[in-house]
């Protein structure tokens, strides 16, 4: 699969939206859908970046890149990355993760990323691009948006 391309995702369309969903129905259990009005806010947003691989023209991986700035400095972090399931082996998560962490020094800070322990080859992954396990605890709480 040498003619993986990567580029930032710049408008969404049934093509995209349905890629998109296609690979988040294989990233987690959990049911979560785009719709084009949820790709283009994300699209839109200066501080969040949707990367995806091409091989040809269908979209077989993505990685996202959401960046802040907080008084400990800019943050980045990596999310939702996952390649779909008949293209895998091929390094296509470590090129999707390269082109995330050269993208990430573009702006500078400091680029975090989780992943479940049960994921073993994307923690692979991870620490042989050079990101450090860091002894912490993640907290989540759902909240839902007041009217």
């Amino acid at each position: 699969m040498d003619d993986i391309n990567i580029s930032e995702l710049s408008h969404a369309d049934a093509h995209s939206v349905d890629a998109i969903n296609n690979l988040l129905s294989q990233l987690s259990a959990s049911r979560h859908v785009v719709t084009t009005d949820t790709l283009n806010e994300i699209l839109s947003s200066p501080c969040s970046h949707l990367f995806v691989a091409y091989a040809g023209q269908k979209i077989v991986g993505m990685i996202t890149v959401g960046h802040y700035m907080a008084p400990t400095g800019t943050k980045l972090w990596i999310e939702d990355v996952v390649v779909d399931s008949e293209a895998r082996g091929k390094s296509i998560g470590r090129r999707l993760v390269q082109h995330a962490v050269a993208f990430a020094g573009s702006i500078g800070g400091t680029l975090m990323l989780t992943s479940r322990p049960t994921r073993k080859a994307a923690n692979a992954l991870y620490a042989s691009a050079g990101f450090e396990l860091k002894e912490t605890n993640v907290y989540k709480m759902k909240i839902e948006k007041q009217p």
